[in-house]
């Protein structure tokens, strides 16, 4: 079993799916362990639904805006902690990046979205 720091490793990083494809944050995770036991990190949960737990009223705000929705990603899938989280599966078999497809043909029109 290997230790990190979950809160400096990957508490809010961004994640990557198997294809390197940026398909959100870190918002929160699934702890599992009770008093006396050894805590374990059984999920990443992704997404608007989540932030209400983080920050108040604001988050409770950006969720209704965001449409609420929460993924729950376990933590099985993840590959690697680097500088982001590296999952095992494509964003899409995780039903990741849901709100950046639906941007997707909005933000090409900008000029120099392609870069």
């Amino acid at each position: 079993m290997t230790e990190i720091d979950i809160a400096l490793k990957v508490l809010d990083h961004q994640i990557l799916d198997c294809d390197g494809r940026r398909c959100g944050n870190v918002d929160d995770l699934e702890i599992e362990g009770g008093a006396g036991e050894t805590a374990r990190v059984t999920a990443i949960l992704v997404g608007p639904g989540v932030w209400p737990q983080r920050a108040g009223w604001i988050g409770r705000l950006a969720s209704r805006i965001g449409g609420g929705r929460r993924v729950r990603v376990p933590w099985d899938d993840v590959a690697g902690i680097e500088a982001h989280v590296l999952l095992r599966k494509t964003a899409r078999e995780l039903g990741l990046g849901r709100g950046d497809d639906r941007l997707r043909p909005w933000i090409e029109r900008i000029p120099g979205a392609h870069r």
